[in-house]
């Protein structure tokens, strides 16, 4: 077993290991993004295209190019129906495909946790094998996450225009502290059944729900702060690169293709840290390293 997989890591360490591994193993883990996804962005550039959007640079009305770069995004936002159904596709067929590239990176680091060789068509091989239960785990999921987001939001709603009717300034501070108070809630609750999609490919527990809150035990808050990082990294690298180019291209094609590149590598890191985390989890619950090394004992050699 690999050393850095073999003991528990605090949060600095696993951010550590998570950038190493993605930028030593980028070649594998970028591709196996790039055959999920990429054919998915390529589709939604080429109906951009279709609905008239330029490719290599999109202005919009105004006298200055300030005003025509950010008149641009007004002015694409208002495409056609048949352009925002094909999105609307896009995005669909993305709940498909992408949790078989995220298997694929997870069964490539548990090959690297474990010294052994692989390439990238044997991982996606191994992702297909398990396809039914990670999707419909995946959709329970989805689920769930929507239900705990809907039912507060709708209280914390009616909780803030009450309270303004009554005093103003103690109904926007109740909507605050019910939005906040919700907000943490709903993100531990998440975190604590994040794991599911591991328990799922590794130990065949569907939907891993169970599992995942068991393996969550003691570790709720730190594994909440790593998923702050980690979507706080992921929106600096967007916003910049779209501010950035923005101001060059408008909202072309182009701009929507090197969005959506930065998307399969932000994508990319979050991957590889989530796997991080629950071989950590592993580490932690169930000595995998002790199994491990016990298994090897009893070997014989030849």
């Amino acid at each position: 077993m690999d050393e850095k997989f073999s003991r528990p890591k605090g949060f600095g360490q696993i951010l550590d290991h998570t950038f190493g591994l993605s930028k030593r193993h980028f070649k594998d883990f970028f591709l196996i993004l790039l055959v999920f996804l990429g054919p998915i962005y390529l589709l939604q550039a080429f109906i951009q295209l279709v609905s008239g959007v330029s490719f290599f640079r999109e202005v919009g009305a105004g006298e200055t190019w300030f005003e025509q770069m950010v008149m641009s995004f007004g002015e694409t936002e208002n495409a056609s129906l048949a352009a925002d159904l094909g999105i609307a596709l896009v995005g669909l067929v993305t709940i498909f495909v992408a949790p078989v590239a995220t298997a694929a990176i997870m069964f490539a680091i548990d090959h690297l946790r474990k010294g052994e060789d692989y390439t990238v068509g044997s991982v996606i091989k191994q992702a297909f094998s398990r396809y039914w239960p990670m999707l419909g785990s995946t959709i329970l999921f989805c689920l769930i996450a929507f239900g705990l987001f809907v039912v507060p939001v709708i209280l914390v709603t009616i909780a803030g225009v009450v309270g303004a009717i009554v005093f103003p300034i103690v109904g926007i501070i109740l909507a605050i502290v019910l939005f906040l108070g919700f907000a943490v809630g709903i993100g531990l609750l998440l975190t604590r059944w994040s794991f599911y999609f591991g328990a799922v490919i590794f130990e065949e527990e569907t939907p891993g729900l169970s599992r995942s809150w068991k393996l969550t035990k003691g570790r709720t808050w730190v594994l909440f702060g790593l998923f702050i990082i980690f979507s706080l990294i992921i929106t600096v690298i967007s916003t910049t690169l779209e501010l950035t180019f923005g101001m060059l291209l408008g909202n072309s094609v182009l701009l929507s293709l090197i969005i959506s590149a930065a998307s399969i590598f932000t994508t990319m890191i979050f991957t590889v840290g989530y796997a991080v985390m629950y071989f950590d989890l592993k580490i932690r619950n169930d000595a995998d390293d002790l199994k491990e090394m016990i298994g090897e004992y009893h070997t014989p050699q030849i």
